[in-house]
């Protein structure tokens, strides 16, 4: 079963920071409004900070400052709006870039083009770029005899898992909800935020977030279901996405909503944050992103082949494609993406494919290596990564690579082994095998 979780780089909520509005979205205005229509601009603003959010916990996971726009940003956005004709949408205060945000419907009588040029040259006007279009595909199996934790062994996590489990990592999910209540996950949830403005039901039924989440960090030792990569992390789940069917993993998000996100992440001090979907380069969340690898946070996002897009073309970004997929472009890693056995909401478990399964995989991998050694910039980790990769297991004589996180931490340990090290430590065990290993391997 294909999907495509799809991101339309536009704005989709009204007001707010970080929080949620009652009122109805605007979410079928943007669905139904044509793409090139829509138009994001931000001008200049001294945005000022007026309180933590209630609640939060001690040690600041759940932490998010409160923002208000000045007023003379509101003003300079309602005047474009009346000289350009220009119908508004939605607004939001981005303090980390100092400016304020809004999006715009263009006159029917107008082009896109011709709006974004005039806009462009103006003084008052920061950004302003189109509506564009992201997406990632992947595929669900059925059959739960095939590749069963195929991905598990290729990036050795049993003996990895020796060495780390990526205990106390912050690792941030911006995608779509997540079933936070599934027993692989219980526990591992320590923030959500829905910027989308769904329900909490909702949040807790969605597929393509609690599959990616499932890789990532599911629980180890609880007799149940599979074990993540990195099953020691703190889960953030940033719902920025909305699932367009019940029972598919169809989605869209757009770059208002996505900015949103990022910047909640920065806020909850994530260490990592997963972004499993791409498309055309985006200046908004390019600059976003560049913010918070200033501050030490790793980000690891889809490739999308050889063209330019977000989030690979924002320096830093460590960009992943599916081992399986063929591609083998430069300053990108690669992990297994075919028939990964993970989880889905109301407690189930299902084979998915795709690259969003091999960027979460890669996620795991930088947490696990974290833990181990704390404060690796996203060079450091990229080189680790890259150069102790091995042939994919299931198609070696492809020429296939995929990471191995065992042989990367022991890399760290032993640099100058010349390998030796990563053959003794790192046996690529079947997860079988890892079960039999150790008591700390009863998965």
């Amino acid at each position: 079963m294909k999907f495509a979780l799809r991101i339309a780089s536009a704005a989709l909520l009204t007001l707010g920071t970080l929080s949620v509005t009652s009122a109805a979205t605007p979410v079928e205005t943007m669905a139904s409004a044509p793409a090139d229509q829509l138009i994001v601009v931000t001008v200049a603003d001294d945005v000022r900070v007026l309180q933590g959010r209630a609640g939060s916990t001690p040690r600041g996971y759940d932490r998010l400052l409160r923002y208000e726009s000045s007023g003379a940003a509101r003003t300079i956005i309602r005047a474009l709006a009346g000289e350009y004709r220009l119908t508004q949408l939605a607004e939001w205060p981005i303090p980390l870039l100092k400016v304020h945000c809004a999006v715009f419907q263009i006159p029917r009588d107008s082009t896109q083009a011709a709006v974004l040029q005039r806009l462009r040259a103006e003084p008052r006007v920061r950004l302003a770029e189109p509506m564009g279009v992201f997406e990632t595909r992947s595929e669900t199996y059925n059959d739960p005899y095939v590749g069963l934790q195929s991905g598990f062994r290729q990036l050795d996590v049993a003996d990895a898992h020796n060495l780390s489990r990526g205990d106390g990592v912050r690792v941030a999910v911006i995608d779509t909800g997540v079933d936070t209540a599934h027993p692989d996950l219980a526990k591992r949830v320590v923030a959500t935020r829905d910027l989308v403005g769904g329900t909490a039901e909702q949040f807790r039924r969605d597929r393509h977030g609690t599959e990616v989440s499932g890789v990532i960090g599911a629980l180890a030792n609880n007799h149940l279901g599979i074990v993540g990569v990195a099953p020691g992390v703190k889960l953030i789940a940033l719902k920025a996405c909305w699932q367009l069917e019940q029972g598919t993993d169809n989605a869209r998000c757009n770059s208002f909503t996505l900015a949103k996100a990022i910047s909640a992440a920065i806020d909850l001090k994530s260490q990592v944050v997963n972004l499993s979907l791409g498309g055309p380069s985006d200046r908004l969340l390019s600059q976003l992103v560049e913010t918070g690898i200033q501050r030490g946070i790793v980000f690891v996002g889809a490739a999308s082949g050889t063209e330019p897009g977000f989030p690979q073309d924002v320096p830093g970004v460590l960009a992943v494609s599916a081992s399986e997929s063929g591609i083998s472009a430069a300053h990108q890693l690669h992990a297994p993406g075919r028939e990964i056995l993970t989880l889905l909401p109301k407690g189930h478990y299902d084979f998915a494919s795709g690259s969003s399964l091999a960027v979460a995989h890669v996620t795991g991998a930088v947490a696990l290596i974290l833990a181990h050694h704390p404060g690796l910039a996203p060079a450091r980790l990229f080189d680790l990564l890259d150069r102790t990769s091995s042939p994919l297991i299931a198609t070696e004589s492809s020429g296939s690579r995929s990471i191995n996180a065992c042989a990367a931490l022991v890399s760290i340990e032993e640099p100058r082994s010349g390998g030796s090290a990563s053959s003794e430590r790192c046996g690529r065990a079947s997860p079988a095998q890892a079960a039999r290993a150790t008591p700390d391997h009863r998965y």
